[in-house]
């Protein structure tokens, strides 16, 4: 979609899984956390000078032999970059749709929310999932896909680079379910 972007009072930043295991030294490091991260920061930024609504999302597994985000530990924890305020809600999953047997939508509507600014990991995981459940729910989506992170695949024995995953979803995403754009973008459609 190339619609200009409007940011009005009840746009929300969901941050989606941007946790300690995501980053160098973490049990599942990713490509361009950090810089994905740093991105994030400064659209979280933007949201709380505005006094917009801001979601954070974090994933912990059930299980303790999880490979990554397993429970309790210093890598599910949220990363310090984009650190939860008080008051701003964190929700927790299990799955990899973020709406799926979790609070998000209910937290989301007590707010009036009827549009998302998405952010985090994995671009082809997360990311994708909760798109794409936001836009069949009805919820107008914007990605800054500069703000998401992935990792490398590999495909019948082929191994697909991080940055050609990423924007093959980022691709998938825009054609159907939502605006893809930049950060930048993002915070000076906020300061308007």
């Amino acid at each position: 979609m190339t619609s200009p972007l409007t940011v009005t009072p009840t746009t929300a930043l969901v941050l989606i899984d941007l946790q300690n295991d995501y980053f160098d030294g973490g049990k599942w490091p990713l490509s361009g956390t950090a810089e994905a991260a740093a991105e994030a920061a400064n659209l979280l930024s933007a949201f709380r000078k505005a006094s917009m609504p801001v979601i954070h999302v974090r994933h912990e597994f059930a299980s303790d032999d999880a490979p990554f985000f397993t429970p309790g530990s210093t890598g599910a924890v949220i990363h310090e970059t984009v650190l939860p305020l008080e008051g701003e809600p964190v929700i927790v999953k299990q799955r990899i749709n973020a709406f799926l047997e979790t609070g998000l939508k209910a937290v989301l509507d007590e707010r009036q929310v009827t549009k998302l600014v998405v952010v985090g990991a994995m671009s082809h995981m997360c990311i994708d999932a909760v798109v794409r459940a936001a836009a069949d729910d009805g919820y107008e989506v914007v990605v800054a896909h500069d703000a998401c992170a992935t990792r490398a695949l590999e495909f019948n024995g082929e191994v697909v680079p991080a940055q050609q995953v990423h924007t093959a979803f980022m691709s998938a995403l825009a054609f159907g379910y939502a605006t893809v754009t930049d950060t930048q973008t993002l915070t000076a459609s906020l300061s308007q």
